[in-house]
């Protein structure tokens, strides 16, 4: 039986808020309040749905999904949770025009393959990305993130 649970995490849950605190943490030193898991109309063709992403503002119009994915741990592409950075990306198409669209995202890097999670998803991806979506990698030793999009 295989153990997907991150190292030193209670739980990938308990994982997933911790980041995502990180990351309003973030944008806060930055003067950019932001609301945990507030639902906006999204939808296409004139059909809409709520949908919570992770952190939200109205003003100014911000919407962020955060992700802490790491590669696994034989360094090999984490394929299931790529599914998952592409359906934030078709939720950040569906969403209403005039926000900021950030995708927040734990910068880990492969010795194999020379390069981070998110650069990886960037290059091979990048048809599915919509253009106005910002990624930003976050070092959490550090406590920086860097724009790479």
């Amino acid at each position: 039986m295989h153990n997907f649970q991150k190292d030193g995490a209670i739980s990938n849950t308990q994982a997933g808020n911790d980041f995502e605190s990180e990351a309003k943490a973030f944008f806060a030193s930055r003067g950019i309040v932001l609301e945990e898991h507030v639902a906006l109309d999204i939808g296409i063709e004139g059909k809409a749905k709520r949908h919570k992403f992770d952190l939200e503002s109205t003003d100014p119009r911000i919407v962020v999904e955060s992700k802490c994915h790491t590669w696994t741990e034989t360094d090999n592409v984490p394929v299931a949770k790529m599914t998952t950075w592409t359906e934030a990306m078709y939720c950040f198409y569906a969403s209403p025009k005039g926000y900021r669209k950030v995708f927040f995202v734990l910068k880990d890097f492969s010795e194999k393959r020379r390069e981070t999670l998110a650069a990886y998803y960037l290059r091979t991806y990048e048809h599915l990305i919509p253009c106005d979506v910002e990624f930003w990698e976050y070092d959490t030793e550090k406590k920086t993130a860097e724009r790479l999009r």
